[in-house]
């Protein structure tokens, strides 16, 4: 039996129940039935039906942001440390169960196991970060002034929605999920309706680590309705999304009748910047990672390349090379590299750019090709002879799909680099540390890496500027998003108070 054979059988025996029983709403500790009935969620790897799950309403989301705010005021108060040892149980109850997730993730979004296999684990990593952060996370600041003892101290928001991706939603999910419990807040979660398995899990698992009933609740449906409801729901006190900026802009527009605080990771149409003096191969195997691996559906992915036009030629060469050597593949095959795009309309939408590059101008220099009669797989593709005003170089296509741009000097790749609507990541190679200072001061990105690939690094901020979202995650800045700041000032004596009226 191969390790293709083997993935595809254990995970025939993970699925068995979700066919059998579908995927209800998990409201106050309880299976709830969809208020629409259900709806199907179905493989991108052959296009069958997996399961019937929940398709949720405005009145369950009202159930549910209920059932979360009755919850509140008990999981607010409960000591920080007994808070954290649920935490702790809930890392160790992803980590044995990181082989279900990572298969039913790569079946539900087909994504590749390669990848996958890791995502839970990385789960499991976030509740075990923020679970260590629980007994400080309400710590303050004490600010002598004359005649005050000020003290600074955070409480929790209250019940927050949090609104997850299809592409990786688990270790996403996770992300958001694990700060707000570790603050104190109560969640009421909507899962993208294209990949609800792992959503399903991860409520499991918490409750069996000993969460109680409404501290996590799970709404499947669909954004225009589940999704808009959580939005204007007045008992939700803030929305933490990931997704397409557009629908950023939706959510600030419907959470703006009860002042809705959000914190929004929105798209990125992010530069890697290679210049002539830098370590071209290493450059080159981060450029490749970070636009082809887990499907190029990442906010983070590098899908530009502007390349210095004096090692342009050489570069490309081996890119394609590369890229033309990709495994596309099963996704639950440990070999495969690029496995099949979510859906049909994604499908759709990222190879309607192989006409729209060539019609402006540029080359398919790889891929640009659909594969098999099923599924929805795509060779990893690489456009050349681009300018940066083209739609390929301007639009997130969010699929592997990487642009390569040729620049002579360092202003030019700098206005290259921040001519798009977005600003979420960029990546500079170069050996030269002064033009590394200069290049990235002048970038502008919520997060930048210099002679490196993305590597996630808990404590520090993760978020964008421009139309690549608001507000930040990782460490301390998770709490400031799900907590309230709060100010007490205590007399140090009797100071001077102004009296009015007095005779």
């Amino acid at each position: 039996m191969t390790a293709l054979d083997d993935n595809i059988a254990k995970l025939a025996g993970f699925l068995e129940r979700f066919r059998e029983t579908g995927i209800h709403n998990r409201i106050g500790g309880q299976d709830v039935a969809g208020g629409k009935g259900v709806f199907q969620t179905t493989s991108p790897v052959d296009e069958t039906v997996i399961c019937d799950v929940a398709h949720g309403t405005a009145d369950d989301i009202d159930r549910a942001a209920n059932a979360a705010h009755d919850a509140f005021g008990a999981w607010r108060d409960l000591p920080a440390t007994e808070r954290r040892a649920i935490l702790i149980r809930v890392a160790e109850g992803i980590e044995a169960r990181a082989e279900e997730i990572a298969l039913c993730e790569c079946w539900d979004t087909g994504q590749a196991f390669k990848f996958m296999s890791k995502a839970a684990l990385r789960g499991a990593e976030n509740f075990r970060y923020f679970a260590d952060q629980v007994v400080q996370a309400r710590d303050g600041q004490h600010l002598k002034s004359p005649t005050l003892m000020n003290i600074t101290t955070r409480v929790p928001i209250g019940p927050v929605g949090v609104i997850t991706p299809w592409n990786t939603p688990f270790m996403l999910s996770t992300w958001k999920i694990a700060p707000a419990l570790a603050a104190g807040c109560t969640v009421v979660h909507k899962p993208a309706e294209a990949s609800p398995l792992t959503a399903r899990l991860l409520v499991e698992i918490a409750e069996e680590a000993g969460l109680p009933p409404g501290v996590l609740n799970t709404v499947n449906g669909f954004g225009e309705e589940a999704g808009r409801a959580l939005c204007e729901h007045p008992k939700i006190k803030a929305i933490a999304f990931v997704g397409e900026s557009r629908t950023g802009s939706l959510i600030t527009k419907q959470g703006a009748d009860t002042l809705k605080r959000n914190h929004l990771e929105l798209g990125g149409k992010n530069p890697v910047i290679v210049f002539d003096d830098a370590d071209l191969d290493r450059a080159l195997d981060a450029a490749i990672f970070m636009i082809y691996s887990i499907n190029g559906e990442r906010c983070t992915s590098s899908s530009r390349l502007l390349v210095q036009d004096t090692i342009r030629e050489d570069f490309e060469a081996k890119l394609i090379a590369r890229v033309n050597n990709i495994k596309v593949g099963h996704p639950l095959d440990p070999a495969t590299e690029v496995g099949p795009l979510i859906s049909a309309e994604h499908f759709a939408k990222v190879t309607s750019y192989f006409d729209i590059a060539t019609q402006d101008g540029a080359t398919v220099a790889a891929g640009g090709e659909t594969l098999g009669d099923k599924g929805y797989f795509v060779r990893p593709t690489l456009f050349t002879q681009a300018t940066n005003d083209m739609r390929i170089a301007q639009e997130e296509i969010f699929g592997p799909v990487l642009t390569s741009i040729p620049f002579s000097t360092e202003d030019d790749a700098l206005r290259m680099a921040n001519d798009t609507a977005y600003g979420l990541t960029a990546y500079v190679w170069t050996n030269d540390l002064t033009r590394a200072l200069r290049f990235t001061d002048k970038l502008e990105a919520g997060m930048i890496w210099v002679n490196s690939e993305n590597v996630r690094h808990l404590p520090t901020p993760f978020g964008g500027v421009k139309a690549s979202g608001i507000g930040r995650d990782g460490g301390d800045w998770s709490f400031d998003f799900y907590m309230e700041q709060k100010h007490v000032g205590f007399a140090t004596g009797q100071h001077k108070i102004t009296k009015l009226g007095a005779i």
